[in-house]
């Protein structure tokens, strides 16, 4: 019996569409994971690119439990003495909806090159419309 390994020629990336529409914000990012990094093949490899390409549409819907479209903040150091700079969610969610779901799942994918570039790989839009119909993307089963 030999170990299968996947070799380059037979990747083939698919494009998948999440309606992000009234879906909790970390269960989105964990599917979106998934799909990013390729868990949901049957011939996933930790160690390669194997994930497809990800379209979340309705990224101003998404929802979040208790108070924490109030009170999460996020934090960015600059590494200078007082370059701390804290936003919040609701302040996040008026200007640009579509980088609080990409910086939770960034979040959930690896820290090191693989992980950056499996991050090129999600489209994240506010709205229902995205321009990538041309690639026929297909509905991803995800339950609600």
């Amino acid at each position: 019996m030999r170990t299968h390994t996947v070799k380059a020629a037979d990747i083939s990336g698919e494009w998948y569409v999440i309606d992000a529409d009234d879906r909790p914000l970390g269960r989105l990012a964990t599917d979106v994971a998934r799909i990013l990094r390729g868990k949901h093949r049957p011939d996933f490899s930790p160690h390669l690119d194997l994930g497809d390409h990800v379209v979340v549409i309705n990224a101003d819907k998404i929802y979040l439990s208790g108070s924490k479209f109030e009170q999460k903040v996020y934090y960015s150091y600059s590494g200078y003495q007082s370059g701390l700079k804290v936003k919040r969610v609701k302040d996040i969610m008026e200007n640009d909806p579509a980088k609080v779901v990409t910086h939770a799942v960034r979040g959930m994918l690896p820290s090191n090159r693989l992980g950056r570039r499996l991050l090129k790989k999600l489209r994240v839009y506010a709205g229902p419309k995205h321009p990538h119909t041309a690639q026929k993307p297909k509905a991803f089963p995800t339950g609600k």
